[in-house]
């Protein structure tokens, strides 16, 4: 599934089509993890946090903004080295890490420990791996053969979902990502194909800059999978914010240097058909506010019967946009340079 004729070193475009089958088996193997673990009683579970950057970050977005609107409790993210304060012995704590080494999620989940709180890890290894196996964790192993995190969303987010529902902190949700893996194994070759609807939009923000709009929700999650994956494949910026708040403050931005901005930035504005009503109205006056002062307005629409079915068929989306605008460059999407500048000056 390699692309013919694009520079990809590491075979993420095969890594990013096997989406649908990364999370078949993620529920698979779920569904065998939670048969045996020990986990806590739902009653005594009063929250929530997920601990996690990158690709484990996002995870943790998706399953917070699904739990938003399902779940019985609350769900917060926290990316960095600490544990949010609230986070005790009736909390249920996830850390996730693509590669189990991300050391700000390995430092806050060792406070979660120490402050009492049960942890699951959701991990390929490496030191949350090895944390999960001297503590006795549950422990959802990531696949080894992927090439770089940020192509695990499936195998990190899953579980989480998996995991809430089992406890009956959401519905059950089986049925939603297997419609899901049904919708994106449909979407596939057209979203690879080198006239098909994501190459269409890489070519339509082309050198310009990608700002992403996405609305309250797992519709925010995506918009901001789409700029960090334009940001890590294509190795150019992007940004994103989400409705309705961007109406109450960043559309008041667009009024001055539109000279300036229709010659660099191009708008994406992510749609789908759960949107709120007052959302669809709110968007339709924005997109009326800037459509001079951007280079492209470029309306995405997901497919999908249900909230998560539409995320997975927008990260999805955004993902091959990254990559066409990698492959329309010459970029290798692979190789993160300047991520590893920074590791290196850490160590």
């Amino acid at each position: 599934m390699t692309h013919p004729q694009y520079l990809d070193t590491l075979g993420l475009w095969e890594a990013t089509a096997g989406l649908p089958e990364q999370m078949e088996v993620a529920r698979a193997t779920s569904a065998a993890v939670l048969a045996d673990a020990r986990l806590p009683d739902p009653g005594d579970i009063h929250a929530v946090a997920v601990l996690g950057v990158g690709a484990g970050g996002q995870a943790g977005d998706a399953a917070a903004a699904y739990g938003a609107g399902h779940s019985s409790v609350p769900i917060v993210v926290a990316k960095g080295y600490e544990v949010p304060a609230f986070v005790d012995a009736h909390t249920l704590v996830f850390a996730v890490s693509a590669s189990g080494d991300a050391e700000e999620t390995r430092s806050a989940a060792e406070a979660a420990l120490g402050q009492g709180a049960p942890v699951v890890v959701v991990a390929g290894g490496g030191a949350l791996g090895s944390l999960a196996q001297s503590e006795g964790l549950p422990n959802f192993s990531v696949p080894g053969d992927l090439p770089v995190g940020r192509a695990s969303l499936g195998a990190l987010t899953v579980p989480l979902l998996m995991t809430l529902a089992h406890l009956g902190i959401v519905p059950d949700v089986d049925g939603s990502l297997s419609a899901a893996e049904g919708g994106l194994h449909r979407r596939r070759d057209a979203l690879m194909a080198a006239t098909g609807p994501a190459e269409e939009v890489a070519r339509l923000i082309g050198r310009t800059i990608p700002l992403v709009y996405g609305s309250t929700g797992l519709s925010s999650v995506a918009a901001e999978r789409w700029k960090t994956q334009v940001n890590e494949n294509a190795k150019t910026p992007a940004f994103f914010a989400e409705q309705p708040d961007l109406s109450h403050n960043e559309v008041a931005g667009w009024g001055q240097h539109g000279d300036v901005t229709r010659q660099v930035l191009s708008l994406i504005t992510l749609r789908h058909a759960g949107e709120h009503p007052r959302v669809t109205r709110r968007f339709a006056l924005v997109i009326a506010a800037t459509d001079e002062v951007m280079a492209n307005v470029i309306p995405v629409w997901a497919e999908g019967d249900d909230d998560l079915g539409r995320f997975f068929d927008l990260a999805f989306f955004g993902d091959f946009v990254s990559l066409h605008l990698a492959g329309r460059e010459g970029i290798d999407p692979g190789p993160e340079p300047a991520v590893g500048d920074v590791r290196a000056g850490l160590s």
